[in-house]
């Protein structure tokens, strides 16, 4: 009898939380966050590279992001890779660092966030949503070819739906979260 794989699932689905995750760091909150300038790419040496790969990222305070360049060369580059980011941040020079102050947010620009939010949401709900599909399709051609019994397949089939269950409620919960970060004044 060969079990389904429950763990591979699980791993899986967890990554589809932690890609959200990621993208949930990148949405402006109003505070300074390091992850903010993360998905940044800068022109650099001829070829695009991540900001973290061109110089450091501080949170100076929770309405400043510095980013100490390491080659000069490269101070320009950083500053209009920043601007041009569509990130509605306007970076300034200090020598070898550039200081991006945070703006404060519209109400406007607040609920515009939350739309996208639930947009990255239901991202990661289809994604364990088509993760859970595998699973069930595995199952059942396990249960087609004589490996496992019909109820056997039933009974991984509920305990696969009610794993799927608790990563959408982490997802729900996720998005209630940073909703209420984003409408935070």
């Amino acid at each position: 009898m060969a079990d389904p794989d429950l763990n591979d699932i699980k791993r899986r689905m967890q990554g589809a939380i932690d890609v959200l995750m990621g993208e949930f760091g990148g949405l402006r909150t109003g505070r300074a966050s390091s992850a903010l300038l993360e998905p940044i790419m800068v022109d650099a040496y001829g070829s695009s590279m991540p900001m973290n790969q061109v110089g450091t990222v501080n949170v100076t305070d929770s309405r400043m992001i510095s980013v100490q360049v390491w080659d000069q060369g490269l101070v320009a580059s950083v500053e209009k890779a920043i601007r041009d980011s569509g990130l509605g941040l306007n970076p300034s020079k200090d020598g070898n660092s550039i200081r991006v102050p945070i703006p404060q947010l519209s109400e406007e620009r607040r609920i515009e966030l939350t739309k996208i939010a639930h947009k990255y949401c239901e991202q990661g709900r289809v994604a364990v949503r088509n993760i859970r599909r595998d699973g069930m399709d595995k199952l059942k051609r396990q249960e087609k070819d004589g490996e496992i019994s019909q109820d056997e397949q039933r009974a991984w089939g509920d305990d696969l739906q009610k794993l799927t269950d608790g990563f959408i409620k982490q997802i729900d919960e996720a998005l209630a979260s940073k909703e209420t970060e984003i409408m935070q004044v």
